[in-house]
């Protein structure tokens, strides 16, 4: 072999073994697996609708409302409370201060009951 030929096949080998990295592929497949993480947390966020618990908002939300298995979950600043159905009733001391009616096309109307004639 000439030393010309012998230079460039040591050359080409030389280039094979800087290109062949068994470690790049795994830093890929790394790099795939973070950003999978990332889009699942951001599609579960969006899905159980957390972005208002972060938000400095007060709000309420119920699930299966009628149901056995309701649930209540109430934000006031920065205290969220839970709450949960049974099947005992609330009983305590109050006082009437009017009544609701849904109407026809589905609005609810308050009216206040009146104090000096106790007519509710």
């Amino acid at each position: 072999m000439t030393p010309d030929r012998l230079k460039r096949r040591k050359r080409f080998f030389s280039l094979q073994e800087e290109t062949i990295d068994p470690m790049s592929n795994l830093a890929n497949l790394f790099d795939v697996a973070m950003v999978f993480a990332v889009a699942f947390m951001v599609a579960l966020v969006s899905y159980l609708q957390i972005p208002g618990l972060l938000q400095n908002k007060d709000y309420t939300v119920i699930t299966n409302p009628g149901q056995p298995d309701m649930e209540i979950i109430v934000k006031e600043g920065e205290e969220i409370k839970h709450y949960e159905a049974t099947d005992q009733f609330g009983a305590g001391q109050g006082e009437l201060l009017g009544k609701a009616y849904r109407l026809p096309d589905g609005r609810v109307v308050y009216v206040p009951a009146d104090k000096e004639t106790n007519i509710p």
